[in-house]
């Protein structure tokens, strides 16, 4: 919280100790439901429920959907039955779908216990969507018209049941059984004259989903049509809910921070930080490590084979650092590009070649700088002084490790940008084809390379 929200909410504090409820009452009101969110979650756990209660019903529902899982069941535990079926009802039904799923079975039953027989069948049925699939996301709270209304009969119509529904700048159109038609915003609806029917407004090129969609497409669909709502439709082209746009927010934040973490070589957590065990935190991380410690043996075997050449010739020890840290910042470069690239929609696998030919230029042009500059350096330092393990290979050597850093650099930008490509196609997450992966494989390829090198042009 910053400096500000500190003292604001100080002030909230001492209104619960002091017991001046109708004064908090009061401020809480004129706060935003986020901002009481934060301050409830925050607050101390003995006044949670008691300024939780001082609100009015439905400010309480809307700061009840930002509430953490853990405080939202700590309350559902504390509610009377009156109290639990207050929120509920006036919480729209994404928002109770998106608790239910966080909460564990006894919770769920007691939830479901204070909902009226249809309420319980619309919650049942969207339960039993995959988690992250659109199904699962998706609200039945939205408008429909005919296509047959009047403009002036629509209106009417929006204002009538648009109070209970969580959108109203898009309706859709659809027939008697439901099949989605087209969709009409309320611009349209206002800029068109009363007499003219939908039919002569609607757009019938609808962008939708499927209810088992992947979560991660539904995103994709709003940030390439710029989308406020998303409707989705079944097998049969019946329209069966619609997602907005805040739920997908949610998405978008859940999908980065998953591929944050698969691209730091962690399993994905479903908690934050602060709320997961040490076990979990550990377990999370324990078993890439372990995949990579072993990989990386390869690199220690490799160096075991040219054993005599880092004899002979000392110095081209003290290049394997360079070569390897080059190699490795190489890879995640190319690697991070293309796996951002994936995950706007930009790349698609059937880009593979072109990918292929434009890195292998990045790292022709890049390695050759590189290269030029290892060169000169090499014998600026080296030239200078009298090395016995040198001796009259001084420029044979500089060549071994100018050429050997060419090298690393364009494997690393191939596998960098191959890797994420192929783990896409066998239909796996490009993100665990990141950094320390990539690392590995180029450390690998290169030093297998360096050494061989020298073995070639210095004759060792």
């Amino acid at each position: 919280m910053e400096t500000g929200e500190n003292e604001f909410f100080e002030v909230l504090t001492s209104l619960v100790s002091e017991k001046k409820f109708h004064k908090l009452r009061t401020v809480l009101v004129a706060m935003n439901p986020a901002d009481i969110a934060e301050y409830i979650m925050n607050g101390g756990a003995k006044d949670r429920l008691l300024v939780y209660r001082i609100l009015p019903k439905e400010l309480a529902a809307e700061v009840f959907a930002y509430l953490d899982t853990d405080i939202q069941q700590i309350l559902v535990m504390s509610f009377t039955d009156e109290e639990l079926t207050g929120v509920l009802n006036e919480l729209f039904l994404d928002d109770t779908i998106d608790f239910l799923e966080e909460m564990p079975a006894y919770v769920v039953k007691k939830v479901l216990a204070h909902t009226d027989a249809d309420q319980r069948k619309i919650l049942n049925q969207f339960l039993q969507y995959p988690e992250d699939s659109a199904g699962s996301l998706m609200t039945i709270e939205y408008v429909t018209l005919n296509k047959n209304y009047t403009i002036e009969e629509s209106i009417w119509r929006i204002r009538r049941v648009g109070i209970d529904k969580e959108t109203v700048y898009t309706a859709y159109v659809t027939d008697g059984k439901r099949v989605l038609e087209g969709v009409v915003t309320v611009k349209d609806l206002l800029l068109a004259k009363n007499e003219e029917v939908i039919a002569d407004i609607m757009d019938t090129n609808v962008i939708c989903a499927n209810t088992n969609d992947d979560k991660e497409r539904v995103s994709e669909l709003f940030k390439k049509y710029d989308l406020m709502s998303l409707p989705v439709i079944d097998a049969e082209g019946r329209i069966v809910g619609i997602i907005t746009i805040d739920d997908v927010v949610g998405v978008i934040q859940d999908v980065d921070t998953e591929d944050f973490e698969r691209m730091a070589a962690l399993r994905p957590s479903e908690r934050p930080y602060l709320k997961s065990s040490v076990l979990t935190l550990a377990k999370n991380r324990i078993t890439w490590l372990l995949v990579l410690m072993i990989s990386g043996m390869l690199v220690g075997a490799i160096l075991g084979l040219f054993e005599d050449a880092m004899s002979s010739v000392v110095v081209l020890i003290t290049f394997i650092p360079m070569l390897t840290d080059t190699g490795g910042n190489a890879g995640s470069q190319a690697a991070t590009l293309i796996i951002r690239g994936l995950a706007l929609g930009e790349l698609t696998v059937k880009d593979f070649l072109t990918i292929l030919w434009k890195e292998i230029r990045i790292a022709l042009l890049i390695g050759s700088v590189l290269a030029v500059f290892m060169f000169i350096r090499f014998i600026v330092q080296y030239s200078l002084i009298q090395r016995t393990d040198i001796g009259a290979n001084v420029y044979l050597t500089a060549l071994v490790v100018s050429i050997s850093v060419l090298f690393v650099i364009a494997a690393s930008k191939v596998v960098g940008s191959m890797l994420p490509l192929i783990a896409k196609k066998l239909k796996l997450d490009p993100a665990i084809m990141a950094a320390p992966l990539v690392s590995t494989m180029v450390d690998a390829l290169s030093l297998t390379f360096y050494f061989a090198m020298a073995k070639l042009l210095l004759g060792i």
